[in-house]
């Protein structure tokens, strides 16, 4: 008999944290000789989605979910006007649990639950920032900032965030992204705005510093020089530097 991987065994319990789990032990214990498996399956599908089509999802929480006071995204949280918005959050959801019991590693699993409940925050009218979801996952921000950076790098995109929205904190990616669709894939500022959620005079502000300090760096000034003549901050030099040295390569090494 071939032995159950550790990791199935150790999280094969955590699926009874969810609905669907609830269901299928109460109908196994209450009704032990009434329904195999399969019937057992289906009905647990059938009641769920009774009550997903009968309970609004923002009247109730799901096992896995919490709510949070998250910024509005129309307002800055260094604002005196700030808003917030209530939203729920997932994080931890019944195909995390499958992936951990398929032998799927818990760190790419965290970036992906990372990235979803960013998206749900901005999906509900809110955006988080790393602090945000450090104090609901016990997790420093600068260590959850480079998850949501090695998430973006491989997939290509740019995830809802204070930093990535509103210029907060020390979020570059976003610029450098944003530059690189039009600059390098020639794509229409907005087409670029629509992709990266950002507005449209957002874009036109990232590509106006871009060009000032491309003119500069083009001329061999350095950071110091640059600085003066744009008034853009020396570590905003230092990334748009950054950026046109990685498009120069791009281009000499397509």
């Amino acid at each position: 008999m071939i032995p159950t991987p550790g990791y199935i065994k150790r999280y094969r319990s955590a699926e009874t944290r969810f609905l669907s789990g609830i269901l299928d032990n109460f109908f196994k214990r209450e009704f032990p000789n009434f329904f195999g498996p399969i019937l057992r399956e289906k009905l647990v599908n059938e009641l769920i989605d009774i009550l997903d089509n009968t309970l609004p999802l923002k009247d109730r929480v799901k096992p896995g979910q919490i709510v949070w006071n998250a910024v509005d995204k129309s307002t800055r949280p260094d604002s005196k006007k700030c808003k917030f918005v209530p939203v729920i959050l997932t994080l931890i959801s019944e195909e995390d649990i499958e992936k951990l019991k398929n032998g799927v590693p818990m760190a790419k699993i965290r970036d992906h639950a990372l990235a979803r409940i960013l998206k749900e925050a901005y999906e509900q009218g809110a955006l988080l920032s790393m602090r945000d979801v450090g104090l609901f996952s016990w997790r420093h921000a600068s260590f959850l900032t480079t998850c949501r950076k090695k998430y973006e790098k491989e997939h290509n995109t740019i995830l809802p965030t204070t930093g990535s929205i509103q210029d907060m904190g020390t979020c570059i990616s976003h610029k450098e992204l944003i530059i690189k669709k039009v600059v390098i894939e020639k794509k229409d500022p907005l087409t670029v705005a629509k992709e990266t959620k950002h507005t449209l005079r957002a874009v036109d502000r990232y590509l106006k510093n871009f060009y000032r300090v491309q003119y500069c760096f083009r001329d061999n000034h350095d950071v110091e020089f640059t600085s003066r003549a744009t008034g853009l901050s020396k570590n905003l030099i230092k990334n748009y530097f950054q950026i046109l040295e990685d498009i120069d390569n791009n281009q000499k090494n397509p």
